[in-house]
């Protein structure tokens, strides 16, 4: 009888998404490039995997450089060696239509709203606050996002790596409680492109836990792990990372939109 995949956090989880066998089911649509919804099985256990091959990529002016799976990988490698952020199980491999990104499916909790647009007087307690505008009748709204945890660390991550599409719907609830980031495959860019609806900390200090993590990323890079994203990333992209990892630990606070570019993706969610 086949039993169910293990757990983002279960160890086994990376082998059963490197060694499965991936059969596609259907696509998710909204994606920008080809997202491949799929069964994967490994020894009788079965599951679900997000699988996106590189020849389905659009190509990107601005990311001229490797493969927006790589972005994904190295990304993921980069929150699992530092503990910054939770990142699904992923992987580069071999599928039904090529090498491609390979990441475990999270189950959500669908009632947990992480990030919303709401009228300023409908705020939900204890929630952060990014931007004040107005809606499409010309009604004041707010936009904010939930103060959790698992929320903040990947406001982190996102500063260190860079991300240039961090919007509502890259943020999964998981049923067991953790916060997961998906959907990092423009990431990692020299040049300064952060775009996320996580600005809610700003000027607040990072934490010792978390200045910790970041030293350890910073230690890593220059070992074992600048050595790995050397597969996934060009010389001048791991330097960029190690200067913005140097510039968190420099200032140990939440930094501030920067003036010559847009800080927030379009769409939201």
């Amino acid at each position: 009888m086949a039993t169910t995949a293990p757990e983002p956090t279960d160890p086994a989880a990376r082998e059963f998404v490197t060694h499965g066998r991936i059969d596609v089911e259907g696509r998710l649509v909204d994606a920008s490039n080809v997202t491949l919804f799929c069964a994967i099985e490994l020894d009788g256990v079965t599951g679900r995997v997000v699988y996106k091959p590189v020849s389905g990529e659009r190509p990107l002016w601005d990311f001229p450089d490797g493969t927006l799976a790589g972005r994904e990988v190295a990304t993921a490698m980069i929150a699992d060696r530092s503990g910054l952020g939770a990142i699904p199980p992923t992987v580069l491999r071999d599928g039904p239509f090529g090498p491609g990104m390979v990441q475990l499916w999270v189950e959500t909790a669908e009632e947990d709203e992480l990030v919303d647009v709401c009228a300023p007087d409908e705020v939900p307690e204890g929630w952060r606050t990014v931007l004040h505008a107005h809606d499409r009748l010309g009604e004041p709204a707010v936009l904010v996002h939930a103060d959790h945890p698992g929320m903040r660390e990947l406001a982190v991550l996102d500063v260190v790596v860079n991300n240039t599409d961090r919007k509502g719907g890259h943020l999964l609830a998981g049923t067991d409680g953790r916060v997961y980031g998906v959907d990092h495959g423009i990431c990692l860019h020299t040049d300064p492109k952060l775009r996320t609806v996580l600005w809610g900390w700003i000027g607040e200090p990072l934490g010792a836990e978390t200045a910790e993590k970041l030293r350890k990323l910073r230690s890593d890079l220059d070992g074992q792990l600048g050595a790995a994203l050397g597969e996934h990333l060009t010389t001048f992209e791991i330097r960029a990372l190690e200067q913005r990892t140097d510039f968190l630990l420099a200032e140990a606070v939440f930094p501030e939109p920067g003036d010559d570019w847009r800080a927030i993706p379009w769409p939201l969610f």
